[in-house]
């Protein structure tokens, strides 16, 4: 029986330094996640139970359990390079069959979807047209083509009125002429080519209907808006804005502060040749005071862009990829999704750093990084292997001297059964 028994122990040993040395080899793999070799003993036993001096017969293995605990990080510097910092897979798709994995190195291919080493495609949330991100899953494809450009829609002025500025007549002012208007400032708009433009603000301070209202002019390159009546706007005696009126519209019959809406249009010695009218729509002076102090102005600022070409890419922590442009705009790409199970150990290895799904780890869960208990991804960062080489040693050693001690038992029987046969002769 000893012989039995012993060999059961042989293999058992055998099969714990068959796991312990895929660990090892597996040290450097990134994403890779360690094993261990589970035993129970072997006894048998009736429908009747087993006796008080039964004997075991031995060892058998009965799993080999992956343990998913995080591995370290290693710091590459490179962008497409992801770690999850947490709960959850990368979801790869390989022409229809998905697959799970831990590592993170990614690269673009020849029509910018971002892959791992075999290939298979990194997917994600896609983005909508309007830039928003939805639940629909795709590949995730890098555009490194051009941005086109866009036309200022909407311009902000935020700025202070000297309260004890000069009042002027109204109506007389002229570009021209810097004794018809009480300041003026200058910022950039961007037309329909992506072409530059300066826009000038001329700020008027008026006697008529009282002293805390004031004409806003302006100008494209010189050019007066379609509508060359003033935009006035009014003050209280605490320095805030109460009202505005549209140009054309003459005090008392201010609005509530709202947006304004100024057209150049295009045209033959037009600044905008060539480009459609520029339709500012959201002029916004809302953010204008009429204080004691000097006159400043605090902001002037456009939505409105050049074309731009393609930089870099990078990605965010919530995992959402953005392509960046020379003219410092940005795109959003998509958001990486990843999946979670409710039994990983149950997911089946099926080589080069890949888990599929089995009936015993359940269903995948998606969801973005971030959100409920999904790990964050980092980004120039991989996961090493969660392998402790000093302890996968020790375990080899153990494994070692089980295999001797149950080879010694063999020779040991053997020696018995041998004495045995001798003294029958």
């Amino acid at each position: 029986m000893s012989f039995e028994s012993a060999l059961t122990g042989l293999k058992a040993a055998s099969a714990s330094l068959d796991v312990t040395g895929n660990n090892i080899a597996n040290g450097q793999t990134h994403g890779f996640k360690q094993s261990r070799a589970e035993f129970a003993d072997i006894f048998a036993t009736s429908h009747l139970g087993v006796a008080q001096n039964a004997i075991g017969h031995g060892v058998r293995l009965t799993n080999v359990k992956q343990l998913f605990e995080q591995g370290q990080p290693e710091f590459t510097g490179k962008t497409l390079d992801m770690m999850v910092n947490g709960t959850g897979f990368f979801r790869m798709d390989n022409n229809g069959s998905i697959s799970y994995t831990r590592a993170g190195n990614f690269d673009p291919d020849p029509d910018g979807y971002i892959v791992n080493p075999d290939g298979h495609r990194l997917t994600g949330y896609q983005m909508s047209p309007d830039g928003n991100v939805t639940n629909a899953l795709g590949p995730m494809r890098i555009n490194t083509g051009d941005i086109a450009p866009n036309a200022t829609q909407n311009f902000r002025v935020s700025a202070n009125m000297h309260a004890f500025a000069e009042t002027l007549p109204a109506g007389a002012f002229d570009a021209d002429d810097p004794n018809t208007y009480s300041y003026a400032t200058t910022g950039s708009v961007f037309d329909s080519l992506g072409r530059e433009h300066m826009i000038d603000f001329y700020f008027v301070k008026t006697d008529d209907p009282d002293e805390n209202t004031w004409e806003v002019h302006t100008r494209l390159g010189g050019q007066e808006p379609d509508n060359s009546d003033p935009i006035h706007v009014q003050f209280d005696n605490n320095g805030m804005m109460v009202g505005i009126s549209p140009a054309g519209v003459m005090p008392p019959d201010f609005t509530n502060a709202d947006l304004q809406n100024v057209t150049f249009s295009t045209g033959p010695g037009s600044p905008l040749a060539g480009a459609a009218d520029l339709d500012i729509t959201g002029l916004d002076l809302r953010n204008m005071t009429q204080y004691g102090s000097s006159f400043s102005v605090s902001e002037l600022a456009q939505d409105g862009f050049a074309a731009g070409q393609f930089t870099t890419v990078t990605v965010e922590s919530d995992g959402t990829i953005f392509a960046r442009y020379s003219n410092g705009q940005t795109d959003p790409l998509g958001q990486v999704a990843l999946a979670k199970f409710p039994s990983p150990h149950n997911l089946q290895p099926h080589g080069n750093n890949a888990w599929l799904e089995t009936f015993d780890s359940g269903q995948p869960i998606l969801g973005a990084p971030e959100s409920g208990d999904f790990g964050g991804l980092q980004a120039g960062a991989l996961e090493q292997s969660n392998v402790n080489i000093s302890e996968q040693l020790v375990k080899m050693i153990t494994a070692q001297r089980s295999y001797q001690a149950n080879a010694k038992m063999i020779s040991t029987q053997d020696a018995i059964t041998q004495e045995l046969m001798n003294a029958t002769r």
